[in-house]
């Protein structure tokens, strides 16, 4: 079996998980998570941890795949994910309005993103985007579109960038 899906799920307190026939549900602090259930595969919850395993020997590459989205469900409902989002460039600035982003980023027109549910974006700086929630596959998407509007460039550097991420620069044409 896969050694991924062998290691268990600590929940911690406040953290709820029901499994259906067709589905798993993730209920806490910070929202309720869902996600549809291969039949093949069964959810026990013992002791404070949740366990998977498969019936089926053909899906057990499936389990481990299975055990890591609903450990970051877990994880998202209990503690929540964010990216953090730095704008490089003269007059690149953002600015949160309620649920959407506004975003001057040297087009001739703003940039207004709106949020989608289950999501925050925050501004605690003109130059930084933060985009927290509960779902990390929906957080990566929408710091995934933000970054889309002006990616960084590799000559000045200028654009929308993670806060982690290494931009190598190339050297401009010699005369």
């Amino acid at each position: 079996m896969s050694r991924i899906a062998k290691k268990p799920i600590a929940l911690p307190k406040g953290v709820e998980v029901n499994a259906q026939p067709e589905s798993i549900s993730v209920k806490g602090p910070k929202g309720t998570l869902n996600i549809v259930k291969p039949a093949a595969i069964e959810l026990k919850i013992e002791d404070g941890n949740a366990l998977l395993s498969a019936n089926d020997p053909s899906q057990i590459a499936l389990t481990g795949t299975l055990r890591a989205i609903v450990a970051n469900m877990v994880h998202g409902v209990s503690q929540g994910f964010e990216r953090k989002l730095e704008l490089v460039g003269v007059g690149y600035r953002a600015a949160a309005q309620g649920k959407d982003l506004n975003l001057s980023l040297g087009f001739s027109h703003p940039v207004v993103f709106k949020a989608p549910e289950g999501i925050t974006i925050t501004t605690p700086t003109q130059t930084e985007i933060v985009v927290a929630g509960a779902d990390k596959q929906l957080v990566g998407e929408v710091a995934a579109k933000i970054r889309g509007f002006r990616p960084p460039e590799p000559y000045k550097g200028k654009g929308v960038k993670y806060s982690d991420e290494v931009i190598i620069r190339k050297e401009a044409k010699k005369a």
